[in-house]
């Protein structure tokens, strides 16, 4: 290190300079001026511990996502985006080079090249260009599902007691009309028969679900629930020559459904947190998940809610998860979710309002001491690209406060076109496997079929359960000749019929099947069948 380097400078710079493998954030900024011979790294084996990116609007905080990113698969780690704005595709083209960028690698000492990366670009129920992500409402769970539906605490209740009884009678619910059918028929009378030992759902609180399922639909949000269900480890993959894949989720299509589109990053979360081995601490993480927008997540949350996700993002870095959370205030997160994010990059905040005050003193109380700034007047000079950062280091101890001149990154800094988007999506191996939607029998069908019985008809009971719980002799999968040719129509009138017949109460009591008995619910209310 030069002579000239202050002594702040150097004290900084020995604070990150670790031994094993790291990503390269920028170099040291001290009043105005950036050392490109002290540079600021995050080590590759603290990632798990997650992080927290941070920062007014403009000040280029999806830019930093880009650069750790595209580091992040350079060193074989697959990584999850949100693409709300629509301007992160680029991370799969190489950048173009320019006099800024020219410039602000000569300040940080950058050895700046064109690189893209290898990636996977999908859209929320196929509302948008890339492959569908779909998850099943019995998969998605009633607690995430009421955050959805924004329901208070007691409606939640009732809609967890949907649930249990579906998964007790082997009533599938893949998509929002079996969910439909499964309330109507548990506020009949005889579906209050059958909830009598385990409590009941009144009328009012069945109305409130029923109308704001019916709202999410009509918003167009059914097309996220259904099958083929997108199958998490599809994020863990790397590409050929062991580059991370970068997983891009289209999201400019739903920006006007914040709630659902924040929920259902939870719940890619949630699976993830429930089908990975524990791993304890690796040299680097299996995935790196960047939550955008993370206010919209806690905004109105219940306390169960806030309760499962501190505890998922707690529990989840021992199965080689990291989490970042982007946002414009650390005060957007809860205290026991930001306690558990280990590494900091903020980026300017302003300080225009008592309100931008008041955020701004908070989010320096949330900092070590620096001798080196006065991190009050620093978070409010900062210009864009330039950031204040804390990170972990490889012992486990937060480094030195070091505000930072950023790299840039070498991906392309923009969307790389409509027409080279189409291309990337008809080229990808999971286009044929997730693209088109399917229909199998579940709850809805399974009580229309029933309810068009002839009364005096008898409804078979299920197959006895050996001893021990093993599966019975046949098959937990029937084949369709073996199904029902009564399929639903569509139409009001049906469920109305489909309530009244009797026949549906016999139906309903003897429905406990192996498959409903498998089901096994998550902290987060998630459910995933064994494939």
């Amino acid at each position: 290190m030069s002579a000239l380097v202050p002594s702040a400078v150097r004290e900084i710079a020995d604070g990150y300079a670790f031994t094993g493998p790291a990503l390269d954030l920028g170099a040291v900024l001290l009043d105005g001026t950036a050392y490109a011979d002290a540079p600021v790294r995050v080590p590759l084996a603290v990632l798990n511990r997650h992080g927290l990116v941070a920062g007014a609007t403009g000040t280029g905080k999806t830019k930093t996502l880009q650069l750790i990113a595209e580091q992040l698969s350079g060193q074989g780690v697959p990584v999850f985006l949100a693409d709300i704005k629509g301007d992160v595709s680029g991370v799969a083209a190489p950048g173009e080079p320019g006099e800024r960028t020219a410039a602000r690698a000569a300040e940080v000492g950058q050895d700046w090249r064109p690189r893209g990366c290898p990636a996977e670009f999908y859209a929320l129920g196929g509302l948008g260009s890339g492959i569908p992500l779909r998850a099943t409402v019995t998969s998605f769970g009633p607690l995430l599902l009421a955050k959805v539906l924004d329901l208070n605490e007691t409606q939640e209740s009732s809609l967890g007691l949907v649930f249990h009884y579906a998964d007790r009678n082997g009533l599938e619910l893949y998509d929002l009309k079996d969910l439909t059918a499964v309330i109507t028929f548990l506020t009949s009378p005889e579906g209050k028969e059958e909830l009598k030992g385990i409590g009941g759902i009144s009328a009012a609180t069945a109305g409130v679900i029923l109308r704001s399922l019916t709202l999410l639909e009509n918003e167009g949000a059914g097309a996220f629930f259904g099958e083929p269900e997108f199958d998490t480890a599809e994020l863990l993959r790397t590409a050929d020559g062991g580059a991370g894949v970068v997983s891009v989720l289209e999201l400019p299509a739903v920006q006007d459904r914040p709630r659902l589109f924040s929920t259902f990053l939870m719940w890619l979360l949630a699976d993830l947190y429930q089908e990975l081995p524990e791993v304890g601490d690796l040299d680097r993480p299996k995935l790196v998940f960047f939550f955008d927008e993370a206010h919209l997540l806690f905004k109105g949350a219940s306390k169960a809610f806030l309760e499962a996700i501190t505890q998922t993002v707690r529990l989840i870095r021992s199965k080689g998860v990291g989490i970042f959370f982007v946002t414009q205030t650390p005060k957007d997160v809860p205290a026991d979710v930001l306690a558990q994010l280990g590494n900091r990059v903020q980026h300017a905040l302003r300080a225009y309002t008592p309100d931008d005050a008041k955020a701004l003193k908070a989010t320096v109380s949330t900092f070590p001491k620096s001798p080196a700034y006065d991190l009050g007047e620093v978070l409010t000079s900062l210009g864009t690209g330039e950031a204040v950062v804390t990170v972990l280091s490889e012992k486990g101890a937060p480094t030195p406060v070091a505000a930072t001149r950023l790299r840039a990154p070498q991906s392309l800094m923009g969307p790389i076109g409509p027409a080279a988007l189409q291309a990337a999506v008809d080229g990808s191996a999971l286009a044929g496997k997730y693209r088109d939607a399917i229909d199998r029998e579940s709850a809805y069908e399974k009580l229309a079929a029933r309810a068009a019985r002839p009364e005096a008809e008898p409804v078979p009971a299920p197959a006895p359960v050996p001893a021990g719980g093993a599966e019975p002799a046949r098959d937990r999968e029937r084949s369709p000749e073996e199904r029902s040719p009564e399929r639903a129509q569509e139409g009001g009138g049906l469920l109305g019929a489909l309530m009244s017949n009797p026949a549906l109460k016999s139906f309903a009591r003897s429905a406990g099947t192996q498959l409903g008995r498998e089901i096994s619910r998550s902290l987060f209310g998630t459910s995933r069948r064994r494939r």
